[in-house]
């Protein structure tokens, strides 16, 4: 496969030098706050009385996220990885910025990385007394059927959404009003897409689907998942009647309605291209007597350098109408004239306030179990073991994803698991296992987001808390760290055996671990755990996608073996194999 062309430096610097190039090109609109570097805020939004807007959401999306951030609009940005949601953190540090004491408003793509992360973060914020709502955005016409709207992934919707809520927080309306304004916009706003050829991650250097020369994906998502069908490339007019059938079917707008308008560019597809499709799209809308308010066409929510292009209406009343038509300015987006901040901008301290770490409270070592085989040094080495083996698959784990995702999942697990080793290595000698857990769970959940993130994270800190009373793992410890991870990614991710995701990996794993847990020996369990993981991720070929973006494809997942349950084989192989190995050199 020919590797593709980016203007990139090192993979590894992408993001801090696309935030630093996008502060340094808009320093009178956009700054950075918080210790992670990934909240990029208003200069003159956030202010104290108002409801902070925070939105967020994976980078390769350019304008959006932090295109979409200054007066007027959302006043800060959570900056995830390439295709990832920001982790909680990322999104706190955005969020502490723009809280002006009136409560802050969440929205982001309804996509389950974004939907866990931002919870996790709403939750730590509510716990501290800030108050939060959040909406998801679903416009996509594509990825479920009218009555099954709630599981709608976002798309370019987004920027409709975000257009309203911060003219209606601009405006000093209360959290409860702009939440409902914004959800408003959102049950509005719908859209369908077409790719017509792949993005690549610059880590990779290699598309994330393969399409035929000749061919098109109607109803691709924003991050390369596949759509609801392909077909063989047609004229313009065919297309843009094909995409906007799917939105005026079930908007049914009625002669006189307003809409407006989005076409919106994926990241390599020409203006000439847009505003052909506007030209078909204006007839049929002229046709059916439907005013367009106001139109918008270029890239505003684009998928690297993907083909195609997507088509979004917002059905307007007068309320919607004022919102839209409300000033604001930032990167990517000014309508009207925005009045000068004034002082009334000033933020008071407590919201730049920086979080600090809660000081960790050393373990005390007396009275813990010392009987086993697995000792903290050798549980150290399983899991530097297991980040070594997920490096070294990591082109594996992406293709498997992008047949059925978006192609990411090798990239994300390896920047986890490099993060899991770096702090493992900063770990005291005498820290325990439920020490080394509660580091990786921290370290996963802050250098990933996206949805294994949240998900490891919990199952790293659910596993260390079930083995809390121990310095060494036996047999059935071990059985019961591997039991509590998995129900940690359970009750995370709301998962079920069968779904087509980790869980189906994860379960078979378990209960043969507990089998071999009741007579054999540490190595037996965790054999018996590779081998049902092992069994389980080839299971997963023959199931029909039930969670995550997967699930958007119905009978077209089937036939493709899960990402996510092969990276629990690799993971689990490769704790096997460190425990075999530091048994043949003690």
């Amino acid at each position: 496969m020919t590797k593709t062309k980016k203007l990139i430096n090192a993979p590894e610097d992408i993001i801090p030098q696309l935030i630093r190039g996008m502060v340094a090109a808009h320093p009178d609109m956009l700054t950075v706050e918080g210790g992670t570097g990934r909240a990029i805020v208003a200069v003159d939004g956030p202010r104290d009385g108002k409801v902070g807007i925070v939105i967020g959401g994976g980078s390769g999306h350019e304008p959006a996220f932090a295109g979409y951030v200054g007066r007027g609009l959302a006043d800060a940005a959570a900056v995830g990885n390439i295709f990832a949601s920001p982790s909680p953190e990322q999104i706190l540090d955005a969020a502490r910025a723009s809280d002006g004491g009136a409560g802050v408003l969440f929205l982001y793509g309804n996509y389950t990385g974004d939907v866990m992360n931002f919870t996790m973060a709403a939750e730590e914020l509510e716990a501290a007394g800030t108050r939060v709502r959040q909406v998801q955005v679903a416009d996509d016409v594509a990825s479920a059927p009218r009555d099954r709207r709630s599981e709608r992934r976002g798309i370019a919707g987004d920027f409709f959404v975000f257009k309203i809520a911060g003219a209606a927080a601009d405006l000093g309306e209360p959290l409860a009003r702009v939440e409902a304004l914004a959800q408003k916009a959102n049950d509005a706003t719908l859209s369908m897409g077409v790719a017509l050829g792949a993005c690549s991650l610059p880590q990779t250097g290699k598309p994330n689907f393969e399409i035929g020369d000749d061919e098109m994906e109607i109803g691709m998502g924003l991050h390369g998942e596949p759509g609801i069908r392909r077909e063989k490339l047609a004229p313009a007019d065919q297309v843009t009647d094909e995409l906007l059938d799917a939105i005026l079917t079930e908007m049914a707008p009625a002669t006189g309605d307003r809409v407006a308008v989005l076409v919106n560019g994926l990241g390599s597809t020409s203006l000439v291209e847009l505003y052909i499709i506007f030209d078909r799209l204006k007839q049929v809308l002229d046709q059916r007597g439907v005013e367009i308010h106001h139109s918008w066409v270029g890239e505003y929510a684009t998928s690297l350098e993907m083909a195609g292009a997507s088509i979004t209406l917002m059905k307007l009343d007068d309320e919607l109408t004022q919102l839209l038509d409300h000033p604001c300015r930032t990167p990517a987006l000014t309508v009207g004239a925005v009045e000068g901040a004034a002082a009334g901008s000033a933020r008071s301290a407590r919201k730049t306030a920086q979080a600090t770490d809660a000081p960790t409270k050393a373990q005390a070592m007396t009275d813990l179990k010392r009987d086993g085989a697995i000792t903290p040094a050798i549980f150290r080495a399983m899991m530097h073991r297991a980040g070594d083996d997920i490096i070294a698959e990591r082109d594996w784990l992406s293709e498997l994803d992008g047949v059925i995702g978006d192609g990411d999942h090798g990239v994300t697990m390896e920047i986890g698991w490099k993060a899991v080793q770096g702090a493992l290595s900063n770990a005291p000698d005498n820290e325990t296992i439920e020490g080394n857990c509660k580091r990786m769970a921290k370290a996963f959940l802050d250098a990933v987001g996206a949805s294994s993130g949240p998900l490891y994270a919990t199952a790293f800190l659910r596993a260390g808390a079930a083995v809390s009373d121990r310095l060494n793992l036996d047999p059935p410890a071990l059985a019961a760290w591997l039991a509590a991870a998995l129900q940690g990614v359970r009750d995370r991710g709301r998962a079920e055996p069968g779904d087509k995701t980790m869980i189906d990996a994860w379960a078979p794993a378990v209960d043969r671990a507990q089998q071999a847990a009741l007579s054999g020996s540490e190595r037996d369990v965790i054999m018996a755990a590779r081998d049902g993981a092992e069994q389980g991720m080839k299971a997963t070929a023959e199931l029909e996608s039930r969670r995550g973006r997967s699930a958007k494809l119905g009978a077209r997942s089937i036939g493709h073996i899960d990402p996510g349950a092969a990276s629990t084989w690799v993971i689990l192989r490769a704790m096997a194999a460190a425990l075999e190995e530091a048994k043949t050199t003690v």
